[in-house]
């Protein structure tokens, strides 16, 4: 018998009621329905995977795109007392083989893994076995963007669906055009459309733009006089370099974060940002998925992102 979602958000993480529009996600899930979230990066999306797997009980396969991702979401929740572990590159086989046989025997609540390990033929064998209550895919615009291309083990996702038909699948994500939602709701064979869409407006933020010619004396500007730490993101790695070097040079605690730096180094750079080691980080449009940090208080786009889309969920990530 399925718990109650109230009990199970004051009991794990001592809140007393659920954000708008958190609530009604939970209860659609909760209804075996198949529910692509739409919320604004900020909006709590973790939890409306989080307490109706708890609630649910049995296991919860979180199919998410970044290792650090997996790793802040893995701590937080152990340290909620919530049984849950990653599947990562950096893993022995042995190590992998007793997280999925742990996945297998009921001793985890959530198991985490890239799009990637879901074609390997460990999981494959492990999954027809596994006592899987919910499919959630976390940051799911990834599907439609990477899925056609670089990262074609987005679109393995369906699969698991096979083994496991009747298990609802939850996709989360703070950015989709109406054409991208139909595009994730069809790649992950949703059985009826079911789009929730929270309030995209955020009153805590401010949006302004600079028509300063010198770019770098109005960084600077922006770093003296706003508090707490930030990220300035580029469009391309050189960009990211040059920032954190000339900020560094003027005594600002600075890292460069782009998809060319090894794995090792990006967690380091991630994690020195988190613990408040690195004040700003400047960034090309790989980092910031997922992140949780309460002080972040600016972020500083030096030039333009891609689309609108991008812009907002980058701007996003300040205020949270």
């Amino acid at each position: 018998m399925a718990k109650d979602i109230h009990e199970v958000l004051l009991e794990t993480w001592g809140y007393t009621a659920f954000r708008p529009m958190q609530e009604d996600v939970v209860r659609s899930v909760m209804a075996g329905r198949d529910t692509l979230a739409l919320l604004p990066t900020g909006g709590g999306k973790s939890l409306c995977f989080q307490v109706p797997a708890l609630a649910m009980g049995g296991l919860c396969i979180v199919v998410s795109p970044l290792i650090a991702l997996m790793r802040d979401q893995v701590d937080r929740l152990r340290k909620c007392g919530v049984r849950a572990t990653a599947v990562t590159s950096g893993m022995t086989h042995a190590e992998i083989d007793n997280a999925l046989d742990s996945a297998m025997l009921g001793k985890l609540d959530f198991l985490y893994v890239s799009p990637e390990r879901l074609g390997s033929e460990l999981f494959k064998t492990r999954l027809p076995g596994m006592p899987l209550r919910l499919i959630a895919v976390d940051e799911a615009h990834c599907i439609s963007q990477w899925g056609y291309d670089f990262r074609p083990a987005y679109l393995l996702i369906a699969a698991i669906r096979e083994a496991h038909p009747k298990v609802p699948v939850i996709a989360l994500t703070a950015s989709a055009t109406p054409e991208v939602a139909k595009d994730i709701m069809h790649l992950l064979a949703f059985r009826k459309p079911n789009l929730m869409r929270g309030s995209f407006s955020r009153p805590e933020l401010v949006f302004w733009a600079s028509r300063a010619e010198d770019k770098m004396g109005a960084l600077l500007k922006i770093v003296h006089n706003c508090p707490g730490s930030g990220v300035v993101y580029l469009r391309n790695r050189r960009g990211t370099l040059q920032t954190a070097h000339y900020l560094t040079k003027r005594g600002i605690s600075a890292a460069a974060y782009h998809a060319g730096l090894p794995h090792e180094e990006r967690d380091r750079v991630q994690a020195a940002w988190a613990s408040g080691e690195v004040r700003f980080v400047c960034a090309t449009n790989a980092f910031g998925m997922g992140i949780d940090k309460a002080d972040v208080r600016s972020v500083i786009h030096l030039e333009p992102p891609p689309d609108m889309e991008s812009y907002y969920q980058e701007a996003g990530r300040a205020g949270r």
